[in-house]
């Protein structure tokens, strides 16, 4: 497998360059199991994004002054998604899960892991997993996120894996959800603690076809 590897300075510049180069360098197949099943989607193999200053705002990409194309998300959007990562209680009938439900009580351990036991620990890391998700027609797409701080630093880092990751619209909405939550806990474990890098893995990042227009006319190409 290619590993493909992002060095970007915040969200909408990470969210740019993957797709620049999942346009250029992206796998391209056809879906025969999952979200718009018989569609062809343009993937990277494995990808690793690492965002410097993902606390940068604005937290969402905006599109160059005098386009016609709509962002792919807002920040309104992001704030329903952040409700669904820190609380079970969001869970709307028709969903089979939130991570909320998966989270929640881990958020609060992770803080008190950290202002209780000090930071020097590898055991902060919170895990979005059931067995029997594997049975569900659409499982959870994101599956940990890990957590570091370095005593000497008191940045609160996070590493994320998503084991299927829509580029256009998921990859902004949950990197700025996830963004604001990162910023909440490290307000919460206090001691001088600030928000760090992103760091992000996923084996299935990727752009649907009929995003494929939408993408080349954001890079400035004739579709």
């Amino acid at each position: 497998m290619e590993i493909t590897s992002i060095e970007a300075r915040d969200i909408p510049d990470a969210w740019f360059q993957c797709i620049y180069q999942v346009m250029e360098t992206g796998r391209e197949y056809t879906i025969d199991r999952g979200s718009y099943e018989g569609q062809k989607r343009r993937e990277f193999e494995f990808a690793v994004v690492r965002i410097r200053f993902p606390e940068t705002r604005p937290l969402v990409p905006t599109m160059p002054e005098g386009s016609s194309l709509p962002p792919p998300t807002d920040m309104e959007f992001v704030n329903s998604y952040m409700d669904k990562l820190v609380s079970a209680h969001s869970k709307a009938e028709r969903e089979d899960y939130v991570y909320g439900q998966y989270l929640e009580p881990q958020i609060g351990e992770v803080i008190r892991m950290y202002t209780e036991d000090g930071f020097g620990t590898n055991q902060a890391c919170m895990a979005v997993c059931d067995p029997r998700n594997i049975y569900l027609e659409d499982p959870p797409c994101l599956r940990q996120i890990d957590t570091r701080i370095y005593p000497d630093e008191k940045k609160l880092h996070f590493i994320l894996y998503f084991r299927s990751w829509d580029l256009w619209g998921g990859f902004p909405s949950n990197l700025a959800g996830i963004q604001l939550l990162k910023e909440y806990m490290a307000d919460e474990i206090g001691h001088g603690v600030k928000p760090g890098e992103t760091i992000a893995v996923s084996k299935g990042l990727h752009l649907y076809e009929m995003y494929f227009e939408v993408a080349n006319l954001r890079l400035g190409r004739n579709p």
